[in-house]
């Protein structure tokens, strides 16, 4: 990275964090709305895979990757405060000393419980709204995440957040509309197709599948959740944002 790569994502990390201490209502609509915008994605890409679920299973599994990079689109289209993505950006900026780690906690814990409450909301509309027939679906693919051993969702959640923050960085340092919208999809497709775990992503798919499931375990569920936010904090943060500070050139 160059230096003005460097100072783009490190002006983005001090203009979150001014704008969650002077505005934190809008910051908070913000969060709230980027799980919306993950909710959007999940419908899509969970209904996708529904329909292709019983003669071409192969077919749903890449076109249903491919439509959940909505997610990461809209929010970088419209905006949005996405908890992963500023896993990376927030850290950068703590690496380049221009905010501090203190910062960087505030934003992670507010993004986080913002983009739960967007989850929580829009994935509430679609299960009263009749779930677009996914019950079937839901059921047979959340126990098998629940049932990974905690290693592997440690480790897929690290290699996740790895693809998810590429796309972000693809987002803010390419300029041509077209290249963003490729990076992006092949960014998240890549996660997605490969079965890691994303925590926000799995806010959304958790919290409708508890409601069209019957007998899932919270405890399961919690558990997931703990052990993927804290991989996708070292795929961000650590595994993504350090070396590439590390790497770019300074002034």
């Amino acid at each position: 990275m160059n230096y003005e790569d460097v100072q783009k994502v490190s002006d983005a990390a001090k203009a979150k964090i001014s704008l969650l201490n002077k505005h934190f209502g809008k910051y908070f609509m913000r969060a709230i709305v980027a799980g919306f915008f993950v909710i959007a994605a999940m419908i899509f890409s969970n209904v996708v895979g529904n329909l292709f679920s019983g003669e071409s299973p192969v077919w749903g599994k890449l076109l249903s990757a491919c439509v959940f990079a909505l997610a990461v689109l809209l929010i970088s289209m419209i905006g949005g405060e996405l908890f992963t993505g500023n896993n990376f950006v927030m850290a950068f900026g703590a690496y380049d000393k221009k905010v501090t780690w203190k910062d960087v906690g505030k934003v992670w814990i507010v993004s986080y419980l913002g983009n739960f409450l967007g989850c929580a909301v829009l994935g509430l509309i679609f299960v009263l709204a009749g779930a677009s027939g996914t019950a079937d679906y839901y059921a047979a693919f959340i126990p098998n995440k629940l049932m990974l051993p905690t290693g592997e969702m440690f480790f897929r959640a690290i290699l996740c957040n790895f693809f998810v923050c590429l796309g972000t960085l693809c987002n803010m340092k390419l300029k041509d509309e077209s290249a963003k919208v490729l990076m992006t999809i092949l960014c998240i497709a890549a996660f997605v197709i490969s079965g890691f775990e994303h925590c926000v992503a799995n806010m959304g798919n958790f919290f409708v599948a508890f409601l069209l499931v019957p007998n899932l375990s919270f405890a399961a569920m919690l558990r997931s959740m703990v052990v993927v936010t804290i991989g996708n904090i070292i795929g961000g943060a650590l595994v993504l944002a350090w070396p590439l500070r590390k790497m770019s050139m300074d002034q």
